[in-house]
């Protein structure tokens, strides 16, 4: 159970669960650095917004396929490596990050110049980057690492709404979703359907959706609706994410199904927050939560 701190990188902390539980499930280990995807992140927006003038803002947040694109353009780590530093936050570094990008395009320094600044401020917050990784006697590159611990397209991302037809990729239009990744829509039932399959075949499942609802307690561990008793339809999914009642706030990792003494259904969720609650950091989602409040799931192919 780790804990993202005061930054807002659960779409790395939960994609990177996933995969390390698809590694424990084949009875391999591997612990991965949380530190090193941000790092490249916030490299790669850098240079994007310095290039671009500030034109195309800078950002922290990402999806849960975010995790998987920058794994796949700069590699990844073991936690070994490159530790994480749970007092960083990545809000604050962006902004520095911002100021400098701002300051360098005022005074006409040039790229390398503006990134050999960046690297120094990411070098004092979250640590040089080793240029390597070594494990079990060999030595790998970054991008060999991540290629050892997740394999291009392995994973898929799935939603469930009706403003796009059914059984056919879209760009979903989330903000978090800047970097324009399609999903494979398909009717709620089918999305519950198939994460539950998943779970009862041992590989977890990366859930994206709304934490903002009064029933999202992590001190209470538990993901409830006000009126939790009621059918969840496409419908209603629809109607609350169209009015922006649904919106895209967090990501877990599900790692199993549980019933409480009502015979009720609860999905059992990885959160990124400590181990703080009554479940040691875990959460029970309502199955009618994941029907009304799911902006996407990712699962292995």
């Amino acid at each position: 159970m780790k804990n993202q701190g005061r930054s807002s990188d659960c779409w790395a902390y939960a994609m990177l669960a996933m995969i390390e539980s698809e590694h424990i499930q084949r009875g391999d280990s591997v612990n991965l650095s949380v530190a090193y995807v941000l790092r490249m992140r916030l490299l790669d927006e850098f240079r994007r917004y310095y290039l671009t003038r500030g034109q195309i803002g800078f950002t922290d947040r990402g999806m849960g396929q975010t995790l998987i694109n920058t794994i796949e353009e700069y590699g990844a780590m073991p936690y070994d490596s490159y530790q994480d530093n749970v007092n960083a936050n990545s809000k604050e570094i962006s902004n520095k990050l911002v100021y400098i990008a701002d300051n360098n395009m005022g005074r006409g320094g040039g790229l390398k110049s503006a990134m050999s600044i960046a690297e120094s401020v990411l070098d004092n917050t979250l640590g040089p980057s080793p240029l390597h990784v070594f494990m079990l006697g060999a030595e790998y590159t970054p991008l060999e690492f991540a290629h050892s611990v997740c394999q291009e397209d392995e994973y898929t991302a799935l939603t469930s709404y009706t403003h796009h037809p059914f059984n056919q990729s879209f760009v979903l239009e989330v903000p978090d979703n800047w970097e324009q990744n399609r999903f494979y829509n398909v009717p709620i039932d089918t999305l519950e359907i198939r994460v539950i399959n998943a779970l009862r075949n041992h590989h977890s499942v990366c859930w994206e959706g709304d934490v903002s609802e009064p029933g999202f307690s992590f001190d209470n561990g538990t993901a409830l609706l006000n009126n939790d008793s009621r059918t969840i339809t496409q419908e209603m999914r629809q109607r609350e994410f169209e009015r922006f009642i649904t919106t895209d706030d967090h990501c877990m990792e599900i790692i199993g199904i549980a019933h409480d003494n009502a015979d009720k259904r609860y999905f059992i969720c990885k959160n990124s927050w400590g181990t703080d609650n009554p479940y040691k950091g875990l959460m029970y989602m309502s199955v009618n939560y994941f029907r009304l409040k799911t902006i996407a799931v990712y699962m292995v192919k």
